[in-house]
C-alpha cells in the first residue's frame, strides 16, 4: 500500500499535469505553441522522420483538448485512491465532504476507465439521482446521468476539478501548505471564461 506522503506527491503530480495540459491547449489555440518535432528521431531499435510524426494545426488543437480532457481522468484517479488510502470505508464515512470527494472522484474515473476516448457516465444504483457535495468546491448532480456521454455540466468542469484536486491534498491528506516559489510573470495576457479567450494587446504609441 502507497504511504500518505507518497500519495500527495501523486496528486501534486497530477495536478502539475492538469495544469500543463491546460497550458499547452491555450498556447496550441493562440499559435504560440511550436509544433517543431526532431528531423529523424531514433529510438531503442525504432526509427521515424519528421514526416511520420508531424502535426498539422488542425491536429495539434485536438491532440490539446483532448490532452487536458484526459488529464483531467487522470486526476480523479489519483484523488479516488487518496482517498482510500487514508479513509478506509470512504462511502460511509461520516464526513459528507470526504464522502462526496470520494463518490465524485470515483464517477468521473468510472466514466474513462472502459473509454477513455468517448467516455460515458456509468452510475452505480447506490449513486444514481443523487447530488453529491463538496462544500464551497464542488457538486455532482447523478440524475438521469447513467449511460449519458460524458461531459463537465454535470460537475463544473476543469477548474471544479482543480478545486477538488487541492481540497483532497490540503483537507483530507493533510499537507502541508508551503510557501510559494516565485512564478515568472506570463509573457503574454489572457482571461478565459469557459472557452472564451480574449488576449490583452498593447496599445500602439501616439507617435510625437
Amino acid at each position: 500500500m502507497i504511504d500518505v506522503a507518497t500519495q500527495i506527491d501523486l496528486l501534486f503530480t497530477a495536478e502539475l499535469q492538469f495544469r500543463l495540459a491546460f497550458a499547452v491547449r491555450l498556447a496550441v489555440t493562440m499559435d504560440n505553441q511550436p509544433l517543431d518535432l526532431p528531423v529523424e528521431w531514433s529510438h531503442g531499435k525504432h526509427n521515424v522522420n519528421y514526416k511520420e510524426v508531424a502535426l498539422r494545426k488542425d491536429q495539434a488543437d485536438f491532440a490539446a483538448w483532448n490532452m487536458h480532457r484526459s488529464a483531467t481522468f487522470l486526476i480523479a484517479v489519483a484523488m479516488k485512491d487518496a482517498i482510500k488510502a487514508v479513509v478506509p470505508d470512504p462511502r460511509n464515512v461520516t464526513n459528507s465532504d470526504v464522502q462526496a470527494s470520494y463518490e465524485i472522484s470515483r464517477l468521473i474515473r468510472n466514466a474513462f476507465a472502459h473509454s477513455p476516448f468517448n467516455p460515458v457516465w456509468s452510475i452505480d444504483p447506490y449513486c444514481r439521482n443523487r447530488v453529491f457535495e463538496v462544500r464551497d468546491v464542488v457538486s455532482l448532480d447523478t440524475t438521469d446521468l447513467q449511460g449519458v456521454a460524458f461531459n463537465w455540466r454535470p460537475y463544473g468542469g476543469p477548474l471544479a476539478m482543480l478545486r477538488l484536486c487541492r481540497y483532497v491534498r490540503f483537507e483530507i491528506l493533510k499537507d502541508p501548505k508551503r510557501t510559494k516559489r516565485i512564478i515568472p510573470i506570463a509573457k503574454n495576457i489572457y482571461y478565459q471564461q469557459g472557452n472564451l479567450i480574449l488576449e490583452q494587446v498593447k496599445r500602439p504609441e501616439k507617435k510625437k
